[in-house]
């Protein structure tokens, strides 16, 4: 597998980021383009030559505030809070377990603090 074919079978395997960063020299441009495609589908900010602010999905890290700092005033833009922002909820019903992720299923294979009807539960 020659340099472009292993760049773009690497992207393949990144989860979504907040940011993708590509350092380039002239003779790369054409290569970082190519991957262009891939990286916007895991990355909402796309850097090229440059460095990303340093955020994290950690509970430390909160900042927002009126536009333009967010456009949701409401929430923040990074940190733990931030899923708030971008969660799409799912309502299942009469879904039966077997057919469900194990992180929502009634039985609670994996043993993890849920929410389940208003009340914080780990069954």
């Amino acid at each position: 597998m020659n340099g472009p074919q292993q760049f773009a079978a690497l992207v393949d395997t990144l989860e979504g980021r907040l940011t993708a960063t590509v350092h380039t020299t002239p003779a790369d441009r054409e290569l970082a383009r190519a991957l262009l495609d891939k990286l916007e589908l895991i990355a909402g900010r796309v850097l090229f030559d440059g460095w990303p602010t340093g955020v994290e999905v950690g509970h430390a890290m909160v900042h927002g505030g009126p536009f333009p700092a967010t456009s949701a005033p409401s929430t923040t833009s990074v940190g733990s809070r931030a899923i708030e922002r971008f969660l799409r909820p799912v309502a299942y019903q009469n879904v039966p377990d077997d057919r469900l992720a194990d992180e929502i299923r009634a039985d609670d294979p994996l043993g993890i603090w849920r929410r389940v009807d208003g009340a914080v539960t780990r069954d």
